[in-house]
């Protein structure tokens, strides 16, 4: 996995993790963005190519739901931005590494039940796009063991926890 450091935002070049955070056009995109009282509905780690890795529940960008890479800009959205989250050259590479390694495990419906519900996310068999990148800075160091399980993480409090360890919006 060479070239997964570095820097393709105008930034200086240095170690880090690229999130986008998005909330979509589409009615059920908005729903989400609402229920999770904050403004993004999906988040994807962004590549050093500027493909997007995530966990998605329908085909979009020519691929079928779960956990895939993604064209960059693969859907029309009515906010974005992107984070960048700092860390060491072995973080980065653990990083993406787990989610390389969830590459083609469904997407969770199961989970969106679970904000009423509780299901113990640790369970790596499948994904939302929140769990799976929360799971990702975990695995990697980035975040700490977080005191509250991933099925009440929405990409607003994915982005919080995320912010909450440094990382910074670039866009």
């Amino acid at each position: 996995m060479s070239g997964i450091s570095g820097s393709q935002d105008g930034q200086k070049d240095e170690t880090v993790i690229r999130l986008q955070f998005v909330c979509e056009l589409s009615p059920p995109s908005q729903i989400i963005a609402w229920f999770s009282a904050g403004h993004f509905s999906h988040v994807d780690a962004v590549l050093p190519t500027g493909e997007l890795l995530g966990a998605r529940s329908d085909s979009v960008g020519g691929k079928p739901p779960g956990v895939q890479i993604r064209p960059a800009n693969y859907a029309k959205f009515s906010r974005r931005i992107l984070m960048r989250v700092p860390s060491t050259h072995e973080q980065c590479r653990a990083f993406y590494s787990f989610l390389f390694s969830q590459i083609g495990k469904p997407y969770d419906h199961a989970a969106i039940w679970a904000f009423f519900f509780n299901r113990d996310w640790r369970e790596d068999d499948s994904w939302i796009c929140s769990e799976l990148q929360c799971a990702a800075g975990e695995a990697c160091g980035v975040l700490p063991a977080l005191y509250l399980a991933a099925n009440k993480i929405t990409p607003v409090a994915c982005a919080l926890a995320y912010s909450a360890m440094g990382a910074k919006v670039v866009s």
